[in-house]
């Protein structure tokens, strides 16, 4: 059993992916050379380098959609939103886009993306970043939503993520950043996590527990 925080439980579910998926990369602000808002991409630029680790410009509508267009043409791209209020400029692409076409394609066009990022109230972030959306996406036909809240959920969904045809919404809580629990580092089906005040470990969900290749 190890101890990481949800932080590191993120970035190495992206690290694995990418290494086991040449079309997985990673896009969006201050995600490769300052290493993410919340340092969730932490080393990842290191590891796979600027062509797989995107930095883009300010402009959320314009990324999530070069996003969604990387998936339709068969890429499995991560999406990271600073903050989930700034997605409001992309919801076009998200929902008109990437939750509608798999469907109206008849499946013959996936949208394997997700859109990941902190959502929710923190201290001293202000109104403007302040706000849940997580009832507003579930009520979308076409996207999936995670919201994991320890180490080993935030794992085994984003890497379930990763691989699922469907475009996903997965977030972290702002204040669960640094949040730690105990995992196994071996697999991801053995995961636990304790919870202060649980009379016993929680183990992770069924819809969890996958076949991991």
């Amino acid at each position: 059993m190890v101890t990481m925080t949800v932080r590191e439980a993120l970035r190495d579910a992206m690290a694995e992916e990418m290494r086991r998926d040449g079309a997985v990369f990673v896009m969006g602000e201050e995600v490769a050379e300052y290493q993410g808002a919340y340092k969730v991409t932490q080393g990842l630029l290191q590891e796979f380098g600027p062509q797989r680790v995107v930095d883009t410009p300010i402009t959320e509508h314009g990324f999530a959609g070069l996003g969604v267009g990387a998936a339709l043409a068969g890429l499995k791209p991560i999406v990271e939103f600073m903050t989930f209020n700034f997605a409001m400029q992309a919801m076009d692409q998200i929902i008109n886009s990437a939750a509608k076409t798999r469907y109206m394609s008849g499946g013959q066009i996936g949208s394997s993306i997700v859109f990941r990022g902190p959502n929710g109230a923190a201290a001293r972030v202000a109104a403007q970043h302040s706000q849940d959306f997580s009832s507003w996406y579930s009520h979308i036909p076409g996207l999936k939503v995670i919201a994991p809240y320890t180490a080993s959920d935030a794992k085994g969904l984003l890497k379930a993520a990763i691989r699922d045809p469907n475009p996903i919404i997965s977030w972290k809580t702002k204040s669960s950043t640094a949040r730690a629990s105990r995992c196994r580092s071996s697999t991801i089906m053995s995961c636990q996590s304790a919870r202060r005040g649980s009379r016993a470990p929680a183990r992770m969900s069924p819809s969890c527990r996958s076949q991991w290749a």
